[in-house]
């Protein structure tokens, strides 16, 4: 298996690429990134952030009006799509209704210069990686959706493409499945060591998958990173909302101590890095999971009463009015949870909250 599906991972790197439709729509406007080989990298975003436009420039099906785009040492910035070593799996799988498995995924292959035994050696090796040996003389009508986005992958593997790209692979998953699926990409991913361009706007999968992640907003890039220091060390308040849900306190910085400030809420105290930040108006980002409910508290505690109360399982969702709006909160607490109309003291954990730049 390993024998026939050899990586040619490459890098991926954007030199203040634009892309623009008439002379006033910018649908990518002066990006500049580079994606390392061997690794994936999600691009997200809301809706016409420009994060497909993005994948479709590497993809060749798109071309740059402006800047440069390289895969390894390539300059790849006017070739076509034909003349580019990517392949994509796109948010519907395209597979073709009327052939087999076998036959869409060694589609390509027929049109690559292989010859029938080879074609056929690589296209059961492809099912094979993505779990679907067997499967070969299925219809896609007789296969489940998770089982047609893995056709859709085997198709796009098997021509060793120095970049994969994936266009919200998981869109028309359920939620179980999705969760499977994306396992099952980042596996592969790993095992091949392949670069792969991943988008969607779903924050949870990206998080879930990714090496690095690159949110988009409004054309341009907001901030890129590693899941874990987009979550814990957000630039500003659209990262910090858009990488996993945050709650936007307005707060003041009383005194900056080194890399520590002091800042308050009302009456409420609380010590945070800094960020090179200066004492003034800001603002501080807290994940409802770092938000504390207790049903007593000190004098300096925030006063607050539960709002809304949901049950969802695993863990409790709360609404809780406070003297400067709502938060939201989560409990693991689904035993005794609180209920509508209790009184409370809120707290914020030892870590996590963020200070931003006042919004």
């Amino acid at each position: 298996m390993v024998g026939i599906i050899n990586s040619k991972a490459a890098s991926v790197r954007f030199e203040g690429v634009s892309k623009t439709y008439g002379s006033d729509v910018w649908a990518v406007d002066d990006i500049s990134l580079t994606i390392e080989p061997s690794t994936l990298v999600t691009l997200l975003g809301p809706s016409g952030c420009g994060k497909t436009t993005t994948l479709r420039m590497i993809a060749g099906l798109e071309i740059a009006s402006k800047g440069r785009i390289l895969i390894g040492d390539k300059d790849v910035t006017k070739l076509p799509a034909t003349d580019r070593d990517v392949s994509m799996v796109f948010q519907s799988y395209a597979l073709f209704p009327h052939m087999s498995v076998f036959e869409n995924v060694s589609y390509g292959l027929n049109y690559s210069g292989f010859n029938k035994t080879e074609a056929r050696d690589r296209a059961m090796a492809g099912l094979e990686i993505v779990g679907l040996a067997g499967f070969e003389k299925r219809l896609p009508s007789e296969l489940s959706g998770g089982q047609q986005q893995r056709v859709a992958v085997a198709r796009a593997l098997v021509l060793e493409p120095q970049v994969l790209l994936f266009d919200e692979p998981l869109s028309n998953l359920d939620a179980k499945l999705r969760r499977q699926v994306r396992e099952e990409i980042r596996e592969i991913q790993q095992d091949l060591g392949l670069t792969v361009v991943y988008v969607t706007h779903d924050q949870e999968e990206a998080l879930a998958v990714s090496d690095r992640i690159i949110v988009m907003r409004n054309a341009a890039i907001a901030q890129e990173g590693t899941p874990r220091e987009l979550f814990e060390a957000p630039v500003d308040a659209f990262v910090a909302d858009f990488i996993g849900e945050a709650n936007l306190i307005p707060c003041h910085i009383e005194k900056v101590t080194g890399d520590m400030a002091d800042i308050s809420i009302g009456d409420y105290q609380y010590s945070l890095a800094a960020r090179g930040m200066s004492p003034g108006a800001a603002t501080v980002a807290v994940r409802p999971s770092r938000v504390q409910l207790l049903t007593s508290g000190t004098p300096d505690m925030i006063a607050a009463s539960i709002a809304k109360a949901i049950y969802v399982g695993g863990h409790m969702e709360y609404t809780v009015d406070t003297p400067f709006g709502p938060l939201f909160a989560l409990s693991g607490e689904v035993d005794q949870p609180f209920t509508v109309g209790q009184e409370l003291a809120l707290s914020f954990s030892g870590s996590g909250p963020v200070l931003l730049p006042a919004s």
